[in-house]
This record gives C-alpha cells, structure tokens and sequence, in this order.
C-alpha cells in the first residue's frame, strides 16, 4: 500500500493506493493520527484503492471520529465499484460524505 498526502485548496488530500487490509491498516492509521494544523478539510482520495477489509473500515471511522473531534470536515471519493459495494454493506454511505471525484470533493468544501 501506498500512501500521499497533499494540499490542494486548503484541503489535505491523502491518497491511498493498494490494499487496505490487516497487515497496512496499521499505516494508514498511523499517517491520519495527527491532523496537521490550520486545515479544515481532510479528503481520502481512493481512486486507487483496490480493496479495503473491516480493519480499513475501522482505520476510516476512526480517522473520521478524530477530525470531527477537532472540528475538520472529512470526505472520501472516487471509490472504485467493489470499494464502493463495501462502504454500502457496512453503512458507511451514511456516515461519511462520499463524493464520486476529486472535484465534486474539493467543491463539497467550499
């Protein structure tokens, strides 16, 4: 798994590329612990996510807990199809603001 993080409109964008399973949900938890000062947003860009299991999903509530904790908006987009599916099942669709691109995401912000 491979993970990025940037600033685009006063927004960080973290991108995540790969599997988010049991063996690199503990990176990606990791790299959203901390919540870089003086940002409002976070966005989780997953275009390149192929798959993500419930300890991904756990990584992502909790990630969402914590900048709510800190009044940061938080959103994810452009999930492929089968990521999509697994955000569906598990409810997630109605707890986390899913946007079908960057775009739409950054605009969703402003």
């Amino acid at each position: 798994m491979q993970i990025d993080r940037f600033i685009e409109q006063d927004v960080i964008i973290t991108t995540v590329k790969g599997r988010l399973d049991s063996s690199s949900s503990h990176k990606l938890d990791d790299f959203l612990a901390e919540i870089p000062a003086g940002n409002n947003a976070i966005l989780l860009d997953f275009a390149e996510l192929t798959y993500i299991s419930s300890a991904g999903l756990r990584v992502v509530l909790k990630a969402t807990k914590l900048a709510r904790s800190h009044g940061v908006a938080l959103a994810i987009c452009s999930l492929v199809p089968q990521v999509h599916e697994v955000f569906d099942v598990s409810g997630f669709t109605t707890l986390i603001p899913i946007h079908p691109d960057r775009g739409a995401a950054l605009a969703s912000f402003a």
